[in-house]
């Protein structure tokens, strides 16, 4: 995504608020609100089945909470080591978490994460997921990775609507003048050294997984102050170059400069490191269904132990095992599972609500964690006037909008005739606090959400009112916990991380601070190697 153009323009140089409702629809567009499942995840904040007495009780030897990203990595991991005997509770009707899809008669869609970028080298476990499910096709003599073609995101890749005319990539360009061309230059060398950087300790000083980054003070300072301040201390006062920093931060971890870590901040850009024998090291990887495609290649030899619908309520640890009470939501009824080991692999905040004596762990969260509320809109439409510019591509964003733009689910189609497409809207809810901004996105009704879409979009398609079909809208009100100052680096994470009664473990990427993919995928195999210890 972004991240390719910056990969690319620094490999070269080395050698936003909400808008008020200005106006409605004149028609009436249909399609529907969806999202997780909040009523249902309530009764635990409510405590209305705490107290409650299961209606009948079961064993198994490994229980999971949460089929999101990691859960799914944790128990792909233990099923591939012989653990047949094992129970996922996951509460919405699906598997995936942020990674959700879905479909209509034209097309799969993303419902959160779409797309990751090649794999860094030295991360064997997920270079072998990506192998066994044939995104991967073979290796190079040099021990370079080939990707499949079909998954390698089709061209025109990236698109940027700035100064009245579409362009070419996302790093604004276009009607820029020579000082703010200075700087972003400067920044983006600055960020390659980042890239390559190494701490006193050896490692990489920003690293995947995030555990794996330098302890060096001399980079770790960078997480005591927020990336505006950095931008500051660096004389970064090119508004196009705060504008593009701020979309790469709200993209990724919902929030923008002047919240975010610094470190979190120079890690979006210095993380990615990854060599192919057949694609650049910016280009990305996608589906039509986003990363749900990779939710289902986790999945699909554990789907036995998946229960949906099912919402763990309290946890409750013994002398040699752990005992879950668990919602029902299809039967209406509480049952309890007896586990020899338990992986917490769900939201902090929501994870502490289930344990005993949480007082001081909920404190601990409230103090440091924000969650950052989201929209997802999947778009129906026919074919769209365009500004001038460059042609339409699978991103498409709009400087200064307070959406992230959208990306075309319909781009990795062969058929070069599109008659109708599906486009994702992403727009992070940034306006009043993540608090405020939950509480007005429920109470916001389809016909203002899809007014503020079609006002965003009108903007460059001048006719999208009329030419919409259909918009279905997913709120995520906590989509992702924002890096802010002191969560990386803090030692808020060590302690959330450590687990408990030697036999509950936890595995979500809000203990690594940075929500992406691979993150998911290695927290669930930490936690599965802390399960294994545990039965042993």
């Amino acid at each position: 995504m972004h991240r390719r153009e910056f990969i690319q323009l620094t490999t070269a140089l080395t050698g936003a608020s909400l808008l008020p409702l200005s106006c409605s629809t004149t028609r009436k567009i249909p399609g529907t609100i969806v999202g997780a499942s909040a009523k249902t995840g309530h009764l635990i904040r409510d405590g209305r089945l705490m107290q409650s007495v299961p209606v009948s009780t079961e064993q198994t030897d490994i229980l999971i909470i949460g089929a999101g990203i990691s859960g799914l990595s944790a128990a792909r991991s233990l099923h591939r080591q012989g653990h047949t005997d094992m129970v996922i509770l996951e509460m919405e009707s699906h598997a995936g978490g942020n990674a959700s899809s879905g479909s209509n008669a034209i097309n799969a869609y993303p419902w959160g994460a779409h797309y990751v970028p090649i794999a860094n080298t030295n991360l064997a476990e997920y270079l072998a997921f990506l192998q066994e499910n044939e995104v991967i096709t073979g290796y190079t003599p040099a021990g370079l990775p080939i990707y499949n073609e079909l998954y390698l995101c089709s061209d025109p890749q990236e698109r940027l609507y700035i100064n009245g005319s579409w362009q070419e990539g996302l790093v604004p360009s276009l009607g820029v003048g020579a000082e703010d061309r200075q700087q972003i230059d400067r920044f983006l060398q600055q960020m390659q050294l980042f890239r390559e950087a190494r701490g006193n300790d050896a490692k990489e000083a920003f690293a995947i997984p995030v555990d794996a980054s330098s302890k060096d003070p001399h980079y770790t300072r960078f997480d005591t102050i927020t990336m505006h301040q950095w931008m500051q201390e660096q004389q970064y006062t090119s508004d196009y170059l705060r504008w593009y920093i701020d979309y790469c931060t709200r993209d990724d971890f919902g929030t923008g400069i002047s919240e975010v870590s610094a470190w979190a901040g120079i890690h979006y850009f210095a993380c990615r490191k990854g060599k192919a024998g057949n694609a650049a090291s910016q280009d990305v990887l996608t589906w039509p269904q986003g990363n749900g495609w990779l939710a289902s290649r986790l999945s699909k030899d554990i789907q036995h132990c998946l229960r949906p619908h099912t919402m763990a309520t309290r946890l409750i640890p013994g002398t040699d095992s752990v005992t879950v009470h668990y919602y029902d939501v299809t039967a209406g009824t509480l049952k309890a599972i007896t586990a020899k080991t338990c992986i917490v692999a769900i939201p902090q905040l929501i994870a502490a609500r289930l344990l005993p004596d949480s007082t001081d762990r909920l404190q601990l969260l409230h103090r440091h964690y924000q969650y950052s509320p989201w929209l997802v809109a999947n778009i129906t439409v026919k074919d769209l006037a365009e500004r001038s510019g460059a042609s339409p591509s699978w991103d498409n964003v709009l400087y200064n909008s307070p959406s992230l733009g959208y990306v075309d689910a319909t781009q990795q189609q062969l058929q070069q005739l599109k008659p109708r497409r599906v486009l994702t809207y992403y727009r992070p809810m940034l306006t009043d606090g993540t608090v405020e901004e939950r509480k007005k996105a429920q109470q916001r009704s389809h016909e203002q959400w899809v007014n503020m879409i079609i006002d965003d979009l009108r903007i460059v398609h001048p006719d999208i009112e009329k030419q919409t079909e259909q918009i279905d809208i997913m709120l995520w009100g906590h989509a992702m916990a924002q890096p802010r100052p002191q969560l990386i680096h803090g030692g808020i994470r060590e302690q959330l991380q450590a687990s408990l009664y030697n036999r509950v473990h936890f595995a979500h990427t809000d203990l690594a601070g940075v929500s992406i993919f691979e993150e998911a995928f290695y927290q669930g195999i930490e936690a599965a190697q802390k399960a294994r210890q545990s039965l042993s």
